[in-house]
């Protein structure tokens, strides 16, 4: 028996049974794409006010761009010279520091706990993960009794020894999970063909441990950037980092300083953030 042709200009309709699978239309924007607008402008808004105040000789309601132009604290970090020149200088510092030493540390320390097995891979993840655990106030009381005996209170050198602290523990968990599906084998074959370890070290493992290094320094980097309790309570306000100095400012009506400051902290963490986004679309890293 044949089917009868369709008549010219018209579609048939789908049996009862076979209803279209396609999502559901709604009219006008969808409510994900407003949520996500929303969302963007709520995240974004705190960072427009902070250029607006930064650019402009300080904000005034009801004006836009304050009541007086004046000199924006930007021509200190072209001169290199005032103190949001100074404490940039100082978190700068002290955060590459604690990142090298943090990814340092974190690949031997990581190494180990994953040598491990049962119960002391677990007792040696708390210990690391204690650190990280703990309110960074009662982390920086502690460690400000520690370091006034030691004789480092109000240091460079003790501050940046309290950033490591916690930045170890960060970077020890992190090689923690690369050294669980680290490929031992290569290195053994290394050492069959008369690698001494020194060569095994220098030419085989941290060959293949270049991604993983450099990102233990990152997260050591952000862990330092941002920290306020410790750099407070070890640094006992000597050691002005660009935290300690946008919260000074801010108490003092400072705001276009303290608003440039502010822009200065945000701009490592959106650059990593845009980077790893970059990574993720050119498909160099895959997300589960």
């Amino acid at each position: 028996m044949s089917l009868p042709a369709a008549v010219p200009g018209t579609h048939a309709a789908a049996p009862s049974g076979d209803r279209p699978t396609g999502r559901r239309r709604f009219p006008g924007p969808a409510p994900a794409t407003l949520l996500f607008w929303a969302l963007a402008v709520w995240t974004l808004l705190p960072l427009a006010v902070l250029a607006v105040v930064a650019w402009s000789g300080g904000w005034r309601f009801p004006t836009l761009l304050g009541a007086s132009p004046g000199t924006p604290p930007w021509s200190q970090l072209a001169g290199g010279w005032g103190p949001l020149a100074g404490a940039l200088g100082m978190s700068l510092a002290l955060a590459v520091g604690t990142g090298v030493l943090a990814g340092a540390g974190g690949l031997p320390l990581g190494r180990a706990l994953a040598g491990l097995g049962g119960r002391w891979r677990a007792v040696g993840a708390g210990a690391a993960f204690l650190p990280v655990a703990a309110p960074p106030l009662a982390l920086g009381v502690g460690l400000q009794f520690t370091f006034l005996r030691l004789g480092l209170g109000g240091s460079t050198l003790g501050v940046l020894l309290a950033h490591l602290v916690p930045a170890l523990g960060y970077t020890t968990l992190y090689f923690l999970g690369v050294f669980a599906v680290f490929d031992e084998e290569i290195e053994e074959e290394a050492r069959r063909l008369g690698a001494r370890p020194h060569q095994v070290l220098v030419r085989v493992t941290l060959p293949l441990l270049r991604r993983p290094l450099a990102e233990a320094a990152i997260l050591g980097f952000l862990v330092s950037w941002a920290q306020v309790p410790l750099t407070l309570l070890v640094g006992q306000a000597r050691v002005r980092t660009l935290t300690v100095e946008v919260l000074a400012w801010t108490q003092a009506g400072q705001d276009p300083l303290a608003a440039a400051g502010a822009l200065c902290l945000a701009l490592p963490p959106l650059a990593l953030m845009a980077a790893a986004a970059l990574a993720v679309r050119r498909g160099e890293v895959v997300i589960p």
